[in-house]
């Protein structure tokens, strides 16, 4: 048994790796690669997959494979053994730098939103040397970006990437600006916490609903569902407790900072989060553990649930990112300070991201946009679709000081003090943590709570850098041009908050009041992703993602296509399983149950026609009149996917479907879910809200 510093990144090809299989002058190049950014060394390649082939052969891997990250939500892989014919008949292992640099998977198979044509077929896979190669099962993972022929970016790696230089490129002309010339680059830190639920993989297997789009179509409420508040923090079950003790062996190996684990509000629902890290490398990982997860729920006969809403009525499942700023120096620039108020630093970068935040409201927004994710935001569990702010008491009572010219006089740090003697004093923070909030400051950083469980988090992180590039950019063309730059810098920090206040919001995001004052103050409110997604090519988000390199207008143009594209097809698919489940499976199921009762009636009648049957007639009367609304509203969706062969092009065809086919979608299930109440259980075709979410102990 080893321990845990034995297991930790024992499948990673990580700098100790590196360090001790390289030669120095290699090793020397590739880290000022990962470390600064600097062009990468050709001459470097050989040497590094070579000793990349020998430690992943020790560990007995027999195949290597570009793992990259395409615009399908999930990873992509094309394994290649390391198998090369020698002269006597026999096979050696060989692996070329070639090989480690460039791939050619077919890029004519994977979205590409109209860049490329069906029978353009080649693209590329290029090495990340920024994120460390791993094994997972026999097969050496590499890490890379995917690009079509044309140079095009087909994955969601390259524009994040893209997104940390222009950040980096920008934070270092505001720390210059300080008296700071020893800071070489400025990274984004993240950590995503990761909610989930587990059911068991029996009663999984027995719901189309489930196994088809990862949620429930139909299901009635269960009579106990999370209104006890029992299950939060509760003491974990020992199958789950089994399942997550495997889970953390299974990630260390893959130098995953797996640290916290809990049950979630849900019944069934559990979280894990790791520490922070690079963010390229955070993004890597959370897919990697998303991968993991699932398959470890296997090996437990358990599967792992990853939709935003699997359960309607519960609590939803969303992936908080917590993202910062440090220098390479160990500097977090979100870090307030002792005297957050005389920290100029702090205050500039702080505002920079509140300008950023309200002036792309739209970007993030549109980052987090799926139809899963469609259905918990704004659901009482999760912040509403309109973006804010929270800075908590402290920083917004700092916030008004500075933009009405007057003194702040703070009240110092506050020592917890809890009434029993024995107990410890503690500083308390300088925010509370306001979970209704999109993007609320926890202290030394920013929370975007509003991505969901199955999202990869490079969309939101590549907005969000990109968003405060450009505040970063506007602060220093001005300061840089400053006669005086203290005078210029407490001007533009008041000009920020005066200007960008309007998304600052302290209070309960859930309450309807506050969609109001949004709307009031002008604040953007978008419900669905066909609502937002078109946002992605208004002039203003265009010219700001490509004046910095993020994205080419060309490929802003595909993503769109794609992602609504996506949420089209998600949503058809969801309809088309609803008809096939109501007349396949609850139909029969319903009819079968009202053939018994009409069967007992006739029983009891034959016996005596005095005898009252009022219970059993009533409630064939209720399931004939739902069977018959199940029939005509299963009819009425069908004929609704039908129509939508008369829309043309992504955005046409998702604004019907989110005006017409949900709709009808939600008469198809409350009746379904009425019936579902009334039926007998040995009648009721598959498990049920109350055996999926309290089946697992």
């Amino acid at each position: 048994m080893h321990t845990v510093p034995e297991l930790f990144a024992s499948k990673v090809f990580d700098d100790r790796v590196m360090k001790a299989t390289l030669p120095a002058k290699v090793y020397n190049s590739l880290r000022k690669t990962i470390d600064e950014g600097t062009d990468l060394d050709v001459g470097v390649a050989n040497a590094v997959a070579n000793a990349m082939k020998d430690w992943a052969v020790a560990q007995g891997a027999t195949h290597y494979t570009h793992w990259f990250q395409p615009l399908t939500g999930i990873t992509a892989e094309k394994h290649d053994s390391f198998i090369s014919p020698s002269p006597d008949g026999g096979v050696i292992m060989e692996f070329s730098g070639k090989e480690l640099i460039k791939g050619e998977p077919d890029a004519s198979s994977f979205p590409s939103g109209g860049l490329r044509a069906t029978f353009e077929a080649r693209g590329y896979t290029a090495w990340d040397p920024t994120s460390y190669a791993f094994i997972k099962g026999k097969t050496l993972c590499i890490p890379t970006a995917f690009c079509a022929y044309g140079g095009e970016a087909l994955d969601k790696k390259t524009p994040l990437l893209r997104s940390m230089e222009a950040l980096n490129k920008q934070a270092l002309r505001i720390i210059r600006l300080f008296g700071n010339d020893t800071v070489k680059c400025v990274k984004t830190s993240v950590g995503p916490e990761q909610e989930y639920f587990l059911i068991d993989r029996e009663m999984y297997e027995r719901r189309k609903d489930l196994v088809y789009t990862g949620r429930t179509l139909f299901g009635a409420k269960s009579p106990k569902g999370q209104e006890m508040e029992d299950h939060y923090f509760g003491v974990i079950k020992p199958r789950v407790e089994a399942y997550m003790e495997d889970l953390n062996r299974e990630l260390w190996k893959l130098g995953i900072l797996a640290k916290t684990e809990h049950n979630e509000v849900a019944p069934a629902q559990h979280e894990l989060a790791p520490i922070y890290t690079s963010t390229n490398i955070a993004t890597d990982h959370n897919q990697l553990t998303m991968e993991v997860m699932q398959k470890v729920a296997a090996r437990h006969g358990l599967v792992c649930l990853l939709h935003e809403k699997p359960f309607d009525g519960v609590n939803g499942s969303g992936k908080h990112n917590n993202w910062s700023l440090a220098t390479d120096t160990g500097v977090n620039l979100l870090s307030p300070g002792e005297t957050p108020y005389e920290n100029a630093q702090f205050l500039l970068f702080l505002c920079a991201v509140i300008k950023a935040v309200d002036d792309y409201q739209d970007l993030l927004r549109l980052s987090v946009a799926t139809a899963g994710n469609d259905h918990r935001l704004g659901a009482n569990e999760a912040p509403p679709a309109v973006v804010s702010i929270f800075l908590g008491d402290e920083l917004t009572a700092i916030l008004d000081a500075i933009e009405n010219d007057a003194p702040y006089n703070g009240t110092g740090t506050t020592l917890m003090k809890l009434g029993v003697s024995v107990l410890p004093k503690f500083p308390r923070d300088n925010t509370d943590r306001n979970r209704t909030s999109p993007f609320a400051f926890t202290g030394n950083k920013f929370e975007f709570r509003m991505l969901g469980s199955s999202n990869s988090i490079a969309c939101a992180n590549m907005m969000l850098n990109a968003a405060v590039a450009e505040s970063l950019k506007i602060y220093a063309d001005r300061l840089e041009q400053a006669e005086d730059f203290e005078t210029a810098l407490h001007q533009m920090i008041r000009k920020t908050i005066r200007d960008h206040k309007r998304i600052l919001f302290n209070g309960n995001g859930y309450d309807d009041a506050w969609i109001r004052e949004a709307a009031r103050r002008g604040l953007s409110n978008y419900p669905t992703t066909p609502d937002c997604m078109p946002h992605l090519l208004d002039e203003k988000n265009v010219t700001m993602l490509t004046s910095h390199g993020v994205f080419t207008e060309a490929e802003l143009k595909s993503r769109c296509e794609i992602m609504l594209d996506n949420y089209s097809k998600t949503v058809i698919i969801e309809a088309n399983t609803m008809v096939d489940m109501a007349r396949k499976e609850i139909l029969p199921a319903v009819e079968g149950y009202a053939a018994e009762l009409a069967g007992a009636v006739s029983a009891k009648k034959a016996v005596c026609s005095a005898i009252a049957c009022g219970y059993e007639t009533g409630l064939v009367k209720k399931l004939s009149e739902l069977t018959d609304q199940i029939a005509a509203r299963a009819d009425a969706l069908e004929a609704a996917l039908g129509d939508l062969k008369g829309y043309e092009g992504a955005v046409a065809e998702s604004a019907a479907i989110r005006d017409t086919v949900l709709g009808k979608m939600a008469d198809l299930r409350a009746a379904a879910d009425q019936a579902e109440t009334l039926t007998a259980k040995k009648y009721w075709p598959f498990p049920t809200y109350g055996d999926l979410l309290f089946g697992v102990r």
